[in-house]
């Protein structure tokens, strides 16, 4: 192991493989900043532009792709509230606010620290313990993954404001609803699709997540100008704040750094799990563990909150490459394409990928970690200069937001019908803002739903129809006790306030 660690880094270091990875860290970033196009398009445009290289240096320059568009993509969430790519939905939920309280400069700042800590975690993890790991990845079944996606969907307490649970959670079955239009790719039966071909694929989430937050933010810009003129004089004078982070800052986030690059990780190293879901579990993580007093800053401003989201993305990236190349299973669809890429370069993924190509192995690993550096280099000195798109007046910023919003997810299907149901989500999006119903809880029952569904029947399947894997094996049960633990804890800290005010009011009758 020592040998091909050796290996990998001289292959790593070789002036061709740092262009390649300074290439590809700067072309993901650029992608990623703009909406719709992500990073599976970027890396299936460069696998042509490869074929001719040798394996790791094509690899090294997709991987910096690919963690370079998740890291881009956190600038466009917290600018303009359009997220580049799917990961960084949940990065606008406070990087937005950030932005809007004049404070652009420091949430970027941050994002790229909690990118780079995640990221750089992430692929020491890898390179201890890459080996290993797989098989805890190929220990997890259809029961564990349901369980998991329950596990997910008790972060919709994240999402609701006070008093507010019981439409949070009527806002997720919204979500969970819109996950099973489409194919039943189990009974192979059309649902809920009306008739229509264009919905026989299902809603994607890129379309869902630009038009509830980019489209529906731009059109409240329009219907509501009073209500933003605030907002767009305090962008237009410049105030878009010091990226200076201090140390009550750092002393305050440190901790959300590290539980979430370890989160992120895992759920990375998961098949199927991704990116998105790890920003999401580590953005309600965060919520949970929070004090009653930072648990109001949720959504209006929280650093916690930008970078729980911004370090789990980062760290899920490098964790996604664990089934990829001990297993050769892909953890996502822009690992597929990375599947498909080293299969063309005549390189076998699998459990012995380390063994017979090691530097390919450990070179790409190794690149990671060179990645996240130059990933920190190459953005820290451009905040001042990105951070001045918001002092751009709203007369043009709301067009450029359109147009991008509509165009990006055009790009990824070619489908006019996606734009008119864009635009129709838009609309009830607005609805659902002038009400003040939260959507980030719609998203996260999206997002969960489809894999909920399908393990759930998987497991059923497996089981002869039966409910006992719940709790017959050992991981699912751990999982669900967990969830049971993490719902009643509310519960249990209400209990126990209640008996500490009627305690308080007697001792006070008493005095």
């Amino acid at each position: 192991m020592l040998d091909g660690i050796l290996q990998g880094l001289s292959t790593a270091v070789s002036p061709v493989n740092l262009l390649m990875v300074f290439v590809g860290c700067f072309a993901g970033t650029f992608i990623g900043m703009l909406p719709g196009l992500g990073p599976i398009s970027a890396i299936a445009l460069m696998i042509p532009i490869t074929y001719g290289f040798d394996p790791s240096t094509g690899m090294i320059l997709m991987a910096g792709v690919y963690y370079g568009a998740i890291f881009g993509g956190s600038t466009s969430s917290i600018l303009i509230n359009a997220p580049g790519v799917a990961g960084t939905v949940a990065t606008s939920f406070d990087g937005y606010p950030l932005a809007k309280q004049g404070h652009a400069g420091k949430a970027l700042a941050i994002a790229a620290y909690s990118s780079f800590s995640g990221g750089t975690i992430a692929a020491i993890f890898l390179l201890i313990a890459a080996p290993a790991l797989a098989s805890v990845s190929l220990s997890f079944q259809s029961a564990d993954y349901f369980a998991l996606m329950v596990l997910g969907l008790t972060a919709v307490s994240a999402f609701a404001g006070k008093g507010k649970f019981l439409i949070a959670v009527l806002m997720t079955l919204l979500g969970l609803m819109l996950s099973t239009i489409g194919i039943d790719e189990t009974a192979g039966l059309q649902r809920f699709t009306f008739g229509s071909l264009d919905l026989m694929d299902g809603i994607s989430f890129l379309l869902l997540a630009m038009a509830t937050f980019a489209l529906s933010e731009a059109l409240m810009v329009i219907l509501k100008p009073a209500a933003r003129s605030k907002e767009a004089e305090e962008a237009t004078r410049g105030k878009l704040g010091s990226m200076k982070v201090t140390k009550d800052e750092i002393k305050d986030i440190a901790p959300v750094v590290a539980r979430s690059s370890v989160l992120g990780f895992f759920i990375g190293v998961l098949p199927g799990a991704g990116a998105t879901i790890a920003s999401f579990l580590a953005y309600g993580m965060e919520r949970n563990f929070a004090s009653a007093k930072e648990k109001l800053k949720f959504g209006k401003g929280s650093l916690r909150g930008l970078a729980a989201p911004e370090t789990a993305n980062n760290a899920a990236c490098s964790g996604s490459f664990v089934p990829l190349l001990t297993l050769g299973i892909p953890g996502s669809g822009t690992t597929a394409v990375m599947l498909g890429a080293l299969i063309s370069y005549g390189v076998q993924p699998g459990p012995r990928l380390f063994v017979e190509n090691p530097a390919v192995f450990w070179s790409v690993i190794i690149s990671m970690y060179i990645g996240n550096i130059i990933l920190l280099v190459l953005n820290l000195p451009l905040i001042p200069y990105i951070a001045r798109l918001l002092a751009l007046p709203k007369q043009l910023l709301t067009p450029l937001i359109l147009f991008f919003s509509l165009v990006g997810v055009y790009l990824v299907s070619n489908n006019t019908f996606d734009i008119h149901i864009m635009v129709f989500v838009a609309a009830i999006a607005i609805f659902f803002r002038l009400i003040d119903f939260p959507l980030a809880p719609m998203l996260l029952g999206f997002i969960l739903g489809g894999m909920m569904e399908e393990n759930l029947r998987r497991a059923l399947n497996i089981n002869n129809g039966e409910l006992s894997f719940l709790w017959e094996r050992p991981i699912t049960a751990g999982i669900l006790a967990i969830t049971l633990l993490i719902l009643l804890a509310p519960l249990v800290k209400n209990i126990r306030d209640l008996r500490n005010q009627k305690a308080s009011t007697a001792n006070d009758g008493e005095g």
